[in-house]
Order: C-alpha cells, then structure tokens, then sequence
C-alpha cells in the first residue's frame, strides 16, 4: 500500500533509494520469520490470544512507521510491523485445518485466495489516494487503522479453534526439521514454494520487463499486473469448484502441469526474440491461474495430517515458500541482460521443477502426527 509513497520517502528523509528499499524487503523477511514464531505458539498457546497479540504488534507499529523520525527507525518499526503481520496468514491457515478436513479446507483456503488476489491490486491504488491527499505518513496511519480494526474484528468475532492448546503433547511432534521428513509435506512444500517462485520472479521483474523493455506507460503497467493477478483469482474460483470433485492432488499436479507448459511457452517466445506485452502477459496469466489450484491446495495437503501441529506446519510452509521464492528472485535479478530471456527462463524453471518435484515426492505414505491418536 505504501510503495507509491517510496519516492517521498527517500527524499523527506534525504536517503537513497537501496536504504528505501529495505521498508519492503526487510518486512518481507520478517513475515517470513514471524511465522515460525507465531505458528507454534498457537499450537501451545491456542489460535486466538496469539493472533490478538499479533494484531496489537501490527497496529502499534504501523504508528511508530507514520511517526518516525529517521528512515533508520522507519525501517526498524516496519519490521516489528512484519512481525505483528506474520500472526496473519500462518493462524488463519492454521483455524481453516483446525475446522476442516484436507479437502473441505482447500476449497476454504482458495476462497481466501481469490480475496488476497484482490490485495496487489487495489492497495496501491488506496495508498496512491492516501499519499496524494495527506502524505506518505497518512499511509501509515491508515494501515496502523487498518490493524487497530481487524484487532477488535477478532476480538470480538473470533473464537478458540484449537482444542489441543494446552493440552499435553500440544504441540510436539519433532519440529519443523521432522516434518520436511515427511515426503508428502514436502511434496506439497515444494511445489507451494516452487510455483510460487516463478510468480515472485515475475513480481519483481515485470517492472523492467514491461516498462524498461517494452516501453509499457506505468500507467498501463498497472493494468497488466492486475491482468496477472485476475487470472491467480480466477484459478482459486476454479479450485473451489474443481477440488472436491478431483481432489488435492490431481489440482496440484494439474496446477503445474499449466504452469509448466504457460512458462515453457513465454521462455520459447522470448528466446526467438518474439517479446510483446501479449507473449508476457498471456503466459503469465495462465500461469498465475495454474498457481490458484496448486497454493490452496498445497496448503490443505501440507497441514491436514498435523492437527496437533497445524501452526507449526502452516508456519513452515509459508517461510519455505516466502524465503525461497525472494532468494529465488535475488538470484535471478543479477541475471537481468536487458531482454525478456532471464525472467521468462526462470518462471519457466519454476514451473518445471514444481512439476517434477511434486510428482516424485507425492508418492510417499500419508503419515499423521504421532500424537494424533491420544486426543485429550
């Protein structure tokens, strides 16, 4: 929401644009280590004060950000607001498997998605508002509200979903190392994290992609970033239609046998030197929309055999599919030759190691925690 108001940013405080950066790439590390925090605490401690507490963290600092004095203090509250941030979608997870079983809770998780696919469409466009009409330290103020306003929401709507907290065993299970062991929950980690990947790599660089390259207006890159994220909505609308019929797996192998095939097709148009706004974007949605069966239902995959652990499980998926996704994006950014071939080779690398992976790893047995059988 704030990243219209960068540029104000550096030039209030007098800083430079890497040290700007860092608002958006040390927060996006912080999410992902806030959820290896939260996720197990909510285990042992239960789902809602965790989640209330996370909330209060994510309010309190996006005021510290609009007040702050020095870009150096900025960038220190915006990770403590990452921190407070990450309570968010690990618990939420965690609530859907705690309420459903695996199938039931994809078909819930991509209903979520198709609402968060709304998010990197609409929040510039209200940070843009805002920063326009009262600054860029009002953007702050109104995502400190923002928080201030989802922590009475919870507070008052939403209930304890966890019946093992506090319960002996709450919890237990061996840790995050215990469950990459699992083959399945690593099969759908992977291919979370591996899809996701190839979608990040895009988020980053479409902007050279498309502005630098094909001399894109910025004032229609918004409307092709948006095309990207229509079709992530559109393939969570057809998971939630779809899943229960075909299944976990067969939507995640489907996901990213389109993915696959949407980034081989961009990778081949770009290296035969045919680059247009049409041979991006129409790959990329397809692609995206590949990636609306695959996260749900990974999410549901990952988490559904770990009721004692879902927190934890729903923590490691997403700081494996955030951390790896964002080195996955550094280390094709210093491979940016001025054409389309590195970003489209990437999503199309992506795609294919999703693939490939998924179908290696699934074969593994279902293996519930080993708690599951002495419920309290």
């Amino acid at each position: 929401m704030f990243l219209p108001s960068l540029p104000a940013m550096t030039l209030a405080f007098g800083s430079d644009a890497a040290t700007a950066q860092l608002t958006v790439t040390l927060f996006l590390a912080g999410l992902a280590a806030a959820q290896l925090l939260w996720g197990p605490l909510s285990d042992r401690l239960g789902r809602r004060r965790v989640l209330l507490t996370g909330l209060a963290v994510y309010a309190a600092a996006g005021t510290a950000c609009a007040f702050a004095p020095s870009m150096s203090l900025l960038v220190a509250a915006r990770v403590v607001q990452a921190l407070g941030a990450g309570s968010g979608p690990v618990i939420a997870r965690a609530v859907v498997r705690d309420l459903y079983e695996p199938e039931r809770a994809a078909r819930v998780l991509a209903a979520m998605g198709t609402a968060q696919a709304l998010t990197p469409i609409l929040a510039p466009m209200l940070g843009g508002w805002v920063h326009v009409l009262a600054g860029w330290r009002a953007v702050f103020v109104v995502l400190g509200g923002f928080g201030a306003a989802f922590l009475v929401t919870a507070w008052r709507i939403v209930p304890e979903t966890n019946v093992y907290a506090g319960a002996r065993g709450a919890g237990e299970g061996g840790g995050l190392a215990a469950l990459l062991r699992h083959p399945r929950y690593a099969a759908y980690v992977a291919a979370a994290a591996m899809m996701f990947s190839g979608q990040f790599a895009f988020i980053t660089g479409s902007s050279f992609a498309l502005i630098t390259i094909l001399g894109v207006p910025p004032t229609v890159y918004g409307l092709c970033f948006g095309a990207v994220a229509v079709g992530l909505m559109a393939g969570n609308f057809v998971s939630v239609r779809l899943g229960p019929r075909l299944g976990i797996d067969t939507m995640i192998g489907g996901g990213t046998m389109i993915g696959a095939a949407a980034g081989v097709v961009m990778a081949a148009l770009a290296w035969a030197g045919v680059a247009s706004v049409a041979t991006v974007i129409a790959p990329m949605f397809c692609y995206a929309f590949g990636l609306g069966w695959v996260l749900p239902n990974a999410m549901a995959g990952a988490i559904g055999p770990f009721p004692r652990m879902a927190g934890l499980a729903a923590a490691g998926a997403g700081f494996v599919q955030l951390t790896g996704s964002a080195l996955y994006a550094i280390a094709v950014s210093h491979t940016y030759d001025g054409t389309l071939r590195p970003m489209t080779t990437a999503v199309a690398t992506a795609g294919i190691a999703a693939l490939v992976t998924f179908a290696l790893l699934r074969r593994g047995p279902v293996v519930l925690d080993s708690t599951e059988r002495r419920r309290p």
